[in-house]
C-alpha cells in the first residue's frame, strides 16, 4: 500500500474517531437525553447515539460546561444546516437528502483526488485526509439523526457590559478537521505559487 494511502487512513480513523467520540460525550454530560431514554450502561447508551432518533428532539440540553469562563464553554447545540446553520430553514424532506448527496459527492472527489497525488505532496495528502474525515464524521450525525451535534462554544463576555457577548458560531471536531485541511489547502497553493518558475523567465531564457 502507497505511504499516501496509510496517511489518509490513519488520519481519516483517527478524526471520525475523535469526532463520534467527542459528539458521545456531549451528549452525555451535556443533556438529558440518556436519562430520558433509560439508557444507563454504556452499550445501551452507544445504541441509543446511533439508532433513537428522537433522543434529543426535545432540546433536553443540561447546563454548559465552562473551560474559560467568558471565553470557551462546551453547550450542546443541533445544527441542521450546513457551516454557520446556512440551509437550516429548507424543509426536512429537502435539506436532508440535499446534504447527503453532496458529502457523498464531496468523498468521491477528495478520494479521486487524492489517487493523483504525488508522494512527495504531503501537504495535500494530510489536508484532503483532515477534510475527508471531517465530512464523514458529520455525514455520520446526518444518517443516524438529520442534524449535526455541536458543543465547542468561544466566545467573547466582558463583565462589564452584561448585554455584550460575541459567539463564534458553535461547532465540533469534524468542523475543526475540514478548517484545518482547507488551512493547509490554501497554505499549499499559496506556496506553490510563490516558488513555481517564471513562465516569463523560461521563455527568455530559452531564447537566449
Amino acid at each position: 500500500m502507497q505511504t499516501k494511502w496509510k496517511i489518509l487512513i490513519a488520519i481519516f480513523t483517527l478524526v471520525v474517531f475523535a469526532d463520534q467520540a467527542t459528539k458521545f460525550l456531549a451528549v452525555k454530560h451535556l443533556t438529558y437525553g440518556f436519562d430520558v431514554a433509560g439508557a444507563k450502561t454504556l452499550p445501551a447508551q452507544i445504541g441509543a447515539f446511533y439508532s433513537d432518533q428522537d433522543l434529543l428532539d426535545h432540546h433536553l440540553s443540561a447546563e454548559p460546561v465552562y473551560v474559560a469562563r467568558n471565553f470557551w464553554a462546551f453547550r450542546y447545540a443541533q445544527n441542521r444546516g450546513a457551516a454557520w446553520g446556512l440551509l437550516a430553514t429548507l424543509p426536512a424532506g429537502a435539506r436532508v437528502p440535499f446534504f447527503h448527496i453532496v458529502s457523498i459527492v464531496a468523498v468521491i472527489f477528495i478520494l479521486s483526488y487524492v489517487r493523483k497525488l504525488q508522494p512527495e505532496q504531503r501537504y495535500l495528502q494530510v489536508a484532503f485526509s483532515l477534510v475527508l474525515g471531517g465530512a464523514v464524521g458529520n455525514f455520520i450525525d446526518r444518517l443516524a439523526r438529520g442534524y449535526v451535534i455541536d458543543f465547542i462554544d468561544w466566545y467573547w463576555h466582558d463583565p462589564q457590559f452584561l448585554a455584550y457577548t460575541r459567539h463564534w458560531p458553535t461547532f465540533n471536531v469534524a468542523d475543526s478537521a475540514i478548517s484545518v485541511g482547507v488551512v493547509l489547502l490554501l497554505l499549499e497553493s499559496f506556496l506553490s505559487k510563490k516558488h513555481a518558475p517564471d513562465p516569463k523567465l523560461q521563455t527568455r531564457t530559452k531564447v537566449a
